[in-house]
């Protein structure tokens, strides 16, 4: 029974393994390809020398700089958007009785079952309509009231002890001071979970971006990086794999830095 639990156990690790390595190859080797010539990287010459020249080529080829803060602008103005506006429903739906709570939370779980794509025409009228086209706002104004973090906290203020919040109100504390003194402060590891979720899906999204954005000063990373490795402008592999590099960059150096963080954050709100 034992030799088989090992073998079992022996084989698990295998597959993950190889799943591990499968996952990570294409990336190892965008890596690679950045540091090498074109036919280095297309012959898969292990033997050639690395250099920085594609980096060197590819930052004066497009304004990186600028896309790296409209993308930063990008993820900062959804990221607050959505913690004050997920706050506030999140502790409405935790601790307030009003009539049809019950259906008023289904029909927000239900954006859940809604793919983003499904409403980018209705959403793009909207923001031609309001004057936001071609603005940070405009395209982090679809993504603020988030089905998700509605959910996530609405569950992290339930399980707050209700005494704490009595005890609040006793000393003088409004709904406000409640939420901002006892609720918050219980939330913290599921308030940063939830941040890193958010940055890293804004970070990479691309079809709303694309479609909002006209021009180089709003345009986050991602479109920046689809213009520049466009077919019509010639398809260099190593030019490509250093953009993407440069692309994805700040996202693997923060959680290189904060993995421990990251980690905890994860464990401790229940995320999987």
């Amino acid at each position: 029974m034992r030799a088989a639990m090992q073998r079992w156990f022996t084989l698990d690790a295998l597959g993950a393994l190889v799943l591990a390595l499968a996952w990570i190859s294409p990336l190892a080797y965008a890596v690679w390809a950045a540091f090498h010539d074109v036919h280095a990287a297309v012959g898969l010459d292990l033997s050639a020398p690395w250099t920085l020249a594609n980096i060197r080529a590819v930052w004066q080829q497009a304004p990186w700089l600028a896309y790296i803060v409209n993308t930063i602008k990008l993820v900062t103005t959804v990221l607050i958007g959505q913690l004050v506006l997920c706050t506030l429903a999140g502790f409405a739906f935790a601790r307030f009785d009003f009539p049809g709570r019950g259906v008023v939370l289904i029909l927000v779980l239900l954006q859940l079952f809604i793919l983003p794509e499904v409403l980018i025409v209705e959403n793009y009228a909207t923001i031609a309509r309001i004057g936001l086209f071609d603005t940070t706002l405009g395209m982090g104004l679809p993504y603020m009231a988030s089905a998700f973090g509605i959910f996530l906290l609405r569950q992290a203020f339930k399980s707050v002890p209700k005494e704490l919040e009595e005890a609040a109100r006793i000393e003088g504390c409004s709904w406000l001071g409640v939420l901002w003194r006892v609720y918050i402060p219980a939330a913290r590891p599921v308030y940063l979970a939830y941040a890193l979720v958010s940055v890293a899906t804004h970070w990479n999204n691309f079809l709303w971006p694309l479609i909002v954005t006209n021009s180089p000063q709003t345009r986050p990373l991602t479109v920046g990086l689809s213009l520049f490795g466009a077919p019509e402008s010639g398809v260099d592999i190593s030019l490509i794999s250093a953009a993407t590099l440069m692309t994805i960059a700040p996202l693997v150096l923060a959680f290189i830095i904060f993995q421990r963080q990251f980690m905890q954050a994860f464990l401790t709100s229940g995320i999987k």
